[in-house]
């Protein structure tokens, strides 16, 4: 009887420690030189990076080259935005995220992509959602509502996404939300991969609005070099 009770145990210990592994991953990294080092530009990080000690300036937010390219390197997971960067009514933002080395900086892989509808940026209640995509092929549609997360579209495999070759190969993504006629869509490399009706997003525990600040998302330990960044009206 103590033998498998012993047994138990230490499956459950076992098993428990994989669980943890897969849900948190690698801890974040600090990258030497951090800081939001754009003109007009600022951030926050995740909550659940500030619970391991990170700061917004273990990230790394740099502008390179003539073009006005963003170069961002996490470090914690953050949210970057411009203040005045806007929109409302309808809309596209879009942008092109190039990660130079897939997995360069952790053991799985990590997203990037762009967020719309952005509220109370900064403080306590601000609300956004986010599309992202990952260089082995996969997607996800997520939201924050103050402390309630909200996810739209799981982490999937989905054909539009480009996958690397391999671990320290390039990959490249194009991303976009388009706001037409009520309803939000987000295309990755030119294809809708998921699309919502206002009143679908426009909720207690999601968003206030479809207009407001959009901007940049990057979960944890991931480098990309952003071009294209910006929005068209109509």
């Amino acid at each position: 009887m103590r033998r498998g009770f012993v047994s138990t145990v230490v499956t459950a210990v076992i098993v428990g420690g994989a669980l943890l592994t897969a849900q948190f991953g690698d801890p974040d990294r600090v990258i030497p030189g951090g800081g939001v080092l754009v003109k007009g530009w600022t951030g926050k990080i995740d909550a659940g990076s500030a619970r391991q000690g990170r700061v917004l300036n273990d990230a790394k937010l740099v502008q390179e080259g003539e073009g006005g390219n963003l170069h961002v390197t996490t470090g914690p997971a953050v949210t970057y935005w411009n203040p005045v960067n806007t929109a409302s009514g309808d809309y596209t933002v879009k942008a092109t995220f190039r990660e130079p080395k897939f997995m360069e900086l952790n053991s799985h892989p990590h997203s990037y992509g762009i967020f719309i509808g952005g509220t109370d940026m900064g403080a306590e209640p601000m609300s956004y959602v986010y599309c992202v995509a990952y260089g082995s092929g996969e997607v996800l549609v997520r939201g924050f509502s103050g402390p309630t997360v909200f996810t739209l579209l799981r982490q999937s495999a989905n054909a539009a996404a480009h996958k690397a070759a391999g671990v320290g190969q390039p990959v490249t993504q194009e991303i976009a939300w388009r706001v037409k006629g009520g309803r939000a869509e987000c295309l990755v490399n030119g294809t809708m991969i998921a699309g919502y009706d206002k009143s679908e997003l426009i909720a207690a525990g999601k968003l206030k609005s479809l207009d407001g600040v959009f901007g940049l998302r990057f979960t944890h330990n991931v480098e990309a070099v952003v071009s294209g960044f910006g929005v068209t009206k109509g």
